[in-house]
């Protein structure tokens, strides 16, 4: 069987290093708030490339935080609108309505299923106060011209960077020179996520805040500790969303490994990119040649590997048949589903032909040349 994702595998690598911090953290009574957490916390923001680093329960916390630090700060009020793709999890969503404001759904580009940047002006409103993009899948979604756009208007821009830690922003200056800028530094604040199957998997759930705004920091610190500027003092309605000691020990040992990591899986997407020629499938570098030429290759981290086909459970049963494991990321586009019913007669064409038809390929950095090669010539000989 290849599997989609075998964290057990991925986790096997580390397993010394992983149980030899399991057993200091055990010893050192401390279990929350502690060094461990500060640590990975200063090395993610040396690794992103920010000033500030919080760490939280999850990445649907971050967002969660980050939205309700800049309500408390003045910044957005209920009823404030913010542009989100419309194809994405719906973690991204329901931050923005926990808080009572509103999601401006906007189509994504059909050939990176990323947020249509060219859309954004045209849907902003008096009530439009933030961008939140969505480096799907692990590709970095940005441009100067979103910048420009958000400046005019005085929006903030909000990163889930949930798929795509360690993707660049990559950039040519008119004299050639080649800029680099990892995602979760490119906006205001950027929400991470450690879920064990990401690309920097914690061993259970954890989250992380990113910013340069010092106000924000404080304020999102605060949030995530109930509130609490002070041992039983509370200046904000918070919650109670920390990371571990644990967590953040086993975070600092993968962390020095992630870029060879995210490198191992650019290699393996290119393999398939090169090497399946099914041409009812449509591959991720369809109508995009730049994926995989430096420096544009960095700017991808190929947290899924995502293929659309208009037989799409056919093709699953199929591979499912021949013991290669698929997924679908996402079966259900946000406005069809139950918990947002209000907008279940919505069309978005782009958005539904994208859930429709996309399938998720085995994408693991622990995968054998035999296994990437058993899943090219398997789906070639799809009919």
């Amino acid at each position: 069987m290849i599997h989609f994702l075998s964290l057990k595998d991925i986790n096997a690598q580390y397993a010394e290093e992983l149980k030899q911090a399991a057993a200091e953290v055990i010893d050192s009574g401390w279990y929350l708030l502690g060094d461990r957490v500060k640590q990975f916390e200063q090395q993610l923001a040396d690794y992103v490339g920010v000033k500030h680093v919080i760490t939280c329960a999850n990445g649907l916390d971050a967002l969660r935080i980050i939205i309700k630090a800049y309500k408390e700060l003045g910044f957005f009020t209920e009823g404030d609108e913010i542009i989100v793709p419309a194809n994405t999890f719906i973690a991204s969503i329901l931050a923005i309505t926990d808080n009572n404001l509103k999601p401006k759904l906007i189509e994504p580009d059909i050939n990176t299923y990323n947020l249509n940047l060219d859309l954004i002006e045209e849907n902003i409103s008096p009530k439009t106060k933030a961008v939140m993009v969505v480096h799907l899948y692990g590709q970095t979604c940005w441009s100067e011209k979103l910048v420009h756009i958000a400046n005019r208007y005085g929006l903030k821009i909000i990163e889930d960077n949930a798929q795509a830690l360690g993707a660049y922003y990559v950039r040519k200056t008119e004299t050639g020179e080649i800029l680099l800028r990892r995602t979760g530094s490119l906006g205001d604040a950027a929400g991470f996520s450690f879920y064990p199957g990401k690309n920097l998997g914690a061993l259970g759930d954890a989250g992380a805040i990113a910013t340069n705004d010092d106000q924000l920091a404080k304020v999102c610190r605060f949030l995530g500790n109930y509130g609490s500027s002070a041992k039983y003092v509370n200046d904000y309605q918070g919650y109670n969303s920390r990371m571990d000691e644990l967590q953040a020990a086993f975070l600092s040992i993968k962390l020095k490994y992630l870029d060879k990591e995210n490198q191992r899986r650019r290699e393996i997407a290119q393999y398939y990119c090169e090497n399946i020629r099914l041409q009812s499938l449509v591959l991720p570098n369809h109508e995009n040649t730049t994926l995989f030429e430096y420096p544009y290759s960095f700017s991808h981290v190929w947290h899924l590997f995502v293929v659309r086909h208009p037989n799409r459970l056919q093709l699953q049963q199929y591979l499912s048949e021949r013991e290669i494991q698929t997924l679908i990321h996402y079966p259900i586009p946000p406005h069809k589903q139950k918990a947002y019913k209000e907008w279940n007669l919505l069309s978005l064409p782009v958005t539904e032909k994208i859930h429709n038809e996309v399938l998720s390929l085995p994408m693991s950095s622990v995968m054998s040349e035999e296994e990437i090669q058993k899943v090219c010539k398997t789906i070639n000989r799809f009919t």
